[in-house]
């Protein structure tokens, strides 16, 4: 009984706490939804902050799992799908329409169109806790972030000081003559540094480390290469060895297709087939006299937007990698240290997607240090490691996924990887059963503007 009321307490007290209590650590909270559980557990790195129930979707409106983040908070909103039905404490997860928010009716089992329903004193407690950005992770089965340990992890650098290298040593000519021409001088001085890109002007190291530490967290997505990456390499070849592609877009437009065309028969290569065959692609890199590129690619965003991208390698690309995410505090710039947390979400890749990237052996999400050994694969360029190890602050998120970009990343999102669980022979057999008649509201809703459940 007195565990009950210390618990109770314990809750009471979390979900009280307010918006200034977590001002400063709001960018390293994570929200973990469990949809077994039908709970939500708030962390700030692998300490539990508060908990509640939640209903997620029903059957024929199921919530999503995978990897979010908020894109929009709004105290009140109306579902423009649903009958303007009230949403208090709204914090959108998808611009698709999946969003946590208040609700009167919270059992404890799923029972929404597809959002993540809070009971009303808690959903107002979590708005006040979060910032934009701040992770999701919605999952079939319960699961808490542990701390990692790996040399590969992104660790952060002493940020290099602007201006010359020397400021105090007085200049004078090299030769002994003390004529009065003009003379040249050649001085030292620091090379771009990335994370003094902006406005303000910094002369030290300590300087710089504050003055990013209100930067907003790096958000980096590990994935394999797409078509798209691999169509704008050859679009830059292709026009290097003369062919005419219209741009390196990574779209195969009529100018592509038909330099990719002539230079297969210039190479007396099959045009039968995908466009872009493993011989297509030795053949070309052999004739620029270019290595292939590495089977990654790293993609950073901040703030909502792009900031660059770039090749790295996989090790045993054959093997998949599996879906992981990982998040970082108690950066420290001076210090060079930092600490990670991880955790392996179970992702189940078709037949049909594995043969598309290449995968021969699944990935086992329970295997002894999976989460760890996924980033150890990863090689990544040392000039990308140093852009990414100045820029990092609390907060920096690094998912790693086989599928790429998923279809609800786009302009205004962080990285999303919706996830897919291993179906079992109760949802095979309601798989085949006769499908429910699509609601008029339903059909009409793929042509409104993007609305919420």
């Amino acid at each position: 009984m007195l565990r009950h009321l210390m618990f109770g307490f314990g809750f009471l007290s979390a979900t009280m706490l307010s918006h200034a209590a977590f001002a400063e650590g709001a960018r390293t909270l994570q929200i973990i939804v469990s949809k077994d559980k039908q709970s939500l557990t708030v962390y700030d790195g692998d300490t539990v902050v508060a908990t509640s129930n939640v209903s997620t979707g029903k059957a024929g409106h199921s919530t999503p799992s995978g990897i979010f983040s908020i894109l929009e908070k709004r105290k009140y909103h109306e579902s423009n799908i649903y009958s303007n039905a009230p949403m208090p404490w709204m914090q959108r997860l998808t611009w698709s329409g999946i969003a946590l928010h208040e609700s009167s009716s919270v059992p404890n089992y799923p029972a929404s169109h597809g959002c993540v329903r809070m009971p009303g004193a808690f959903a107002k407690s979590l708005y006040q806790m979060t910032e934009r950005g701040a992770h999701v992770i919605i999952i079939d089965a319960q699961i808490a972030p542990e701390r990692i340990e790996s040399t590969n992890l992104f660790m952060p650098r002493k940020p290099l000081p602007a201006g010359p290298l020397f400021p105090d040593v007085e200049l004078r000519t090299s030769s002994i003559r003390g004529d009065s021409k003009p003379v040249e001088v050649a001085m030292n001085v620091v090379p771009d540094n990335p994370s003094l890109a902006r406005p303000a002007i910094v002369t030290d190291a300590r300087s710089a480390a504050a003055a990013d530490e209100d930067a907003a967290p790096l958000r980096i997505l590990i994935t394999r290469r797409s078509e798209r990456e691999m169509l704008m390499d050859v679009q830059v070849i292709l026009q290097d060895l003369g062919f005419e592609t219209g741009g390196a877009d990574g779209f195969a437009g009529p100018l592509t297709r038909s330099a990719i065309a002539g230079f297969k028969r210039w190479k007396n290569l099959s045009l039968k087939g995908p466009l872009m065959t493993p011989e297509f692609l030795n053949a070309l890199y052999e004739t620029a006299g270019k290595p292939q590129p590495p089977a990654g690619q790293i993609m950073v965003r901040q703030n909502f937007e792009s900031l660059f991208e770039a090749p790295v390698g996989i090790k045993d690309p054959q093997i998949a990698l599996g879906t992981h995410f990982f998040t970082v505090d108690k950066v420290e710039h001076s210090a060079e240290t930092a600490e990670w947390l991880g955790i392996t979400l179970p992702n189940q890749l078709s037949d049909a997607t594995m043969k598309r990237l290449g995968i021969a052996v699944a990935d086992d999400p329970n295997a002894p240090d999976a989460t760890a050994r996924a980033f150890d694969r990863i090689e990544i360029p040392a000039d990308i490691r140093d852009r990414i190890e100045t820029l990092m602050t609390d907060g920096t998120s690094v998912t790693i996924n086989d599928q790429g970009l998923g279809p609800e990343t786009g302009k205004g999102t962080d990285f999303v990887t919706i996830t897919h669980s291993q179906p079992t022979i109760s949802q095979a057999k309601n798989s085949v059963t006769k499908p429910r008649p699509v609601r008029q509201s339903q059909a009409r809703a793929q042509y409104r503007s993007i609305g919420l459940y």
